[in-house]
């Protein structure tokens, strides 16, 4: 039973939380369903779900972090990348499942952004979770319409000699964004490289660091 607390702190000095004892949606009472069988058929166990779980858990954006490091110091990877992302990441030990993975650049004269107008396509096995606005009605509207007013709300300020392509990712294809790498990094070495990657640089809503900011 819920309780009604006056207070917004709790004694261990935490805010209250709302009891999550609403009822299960259909698709929660469909997944429920759906491993169950799978289970109780033998194609699969729980082990091996908690397994997946956790490897699912455990992907970040620095997995395409490495990625980008990589693509910014070695120009045949770049080459490969750009023309197969999803075998330039596998050959990279990423397992980025089934999914058609493309690479775009963002150069001086093109700079990209992507977005997923359906629902929330995004490349989790490289990135991790999407950001919440991600996920927004506003950020997947909006970017189609207005792309340089939603990059500007994120404090990217792109002259207007840039333009800017809008892709839109699906089920099938999801995107990668590769940063323009910054100045001043020539002698750096991949690891110190990819530390100069955002999340948000691969979607196209931010910039990689600079030298003196990161």
């Amino acid at each position: 039973m819920p309780h009604d607390h006056h207070d917004e702190l709790s004694p261990s000095g935490h805010p209250y939380r709302p009891d999550n004892d609403h009822p299960l949606t259909y698709w929660q009472q469909m997944e429920i369903a759906i491993r169950e069988l799978l289970i109780e058929k033998g194609v699969t166990t729980p082990a091996e779900i908690a397994a997946q779980i956790d490897r699912m858990d455990s992907r970040s954006p620095a997995n395409g972090a490495a990625v980008v490091a990589r693509a910014w110091t070695d120009p045949d990877f770049r080459t490969a990348l750009l023309a197969d992302a999803s075998v330039a990441s596998r050959d990279m030990g990423f397992d980025i499942g089934p999914m058609h993975l493309i690479a775009v650049e963002n150069t001086a004269d093109i700079h990209n952004i992507i977005v997923c107008t359906l629902c929330s396509c995004y490349p989790r096995n490289l990135l991790g979770l999407p950001p919440d606005w991600y996920k927004s009605r506003a950020y997947r509207s909006r970017t189609v319409k207005e792309p340089r007013k939603v990059l500007a709300e994120f404090g990217v300020n792109l002259p207007e000699t840039t333009r800017v392509r809008v892709h839109d990712s699906t089920a099938d294809m999801r995107y990668i964004v590769i940063p323009a790498r910054p100045g001043g990094t020539d002698d750096w070495s991949e690891d110190d490289l990819a530390k100069l990657v955002t999340r948000d640089s691969m979607i196209g809503t931010g910039l990689a660091k600079t030298p003196e900011t990161s």
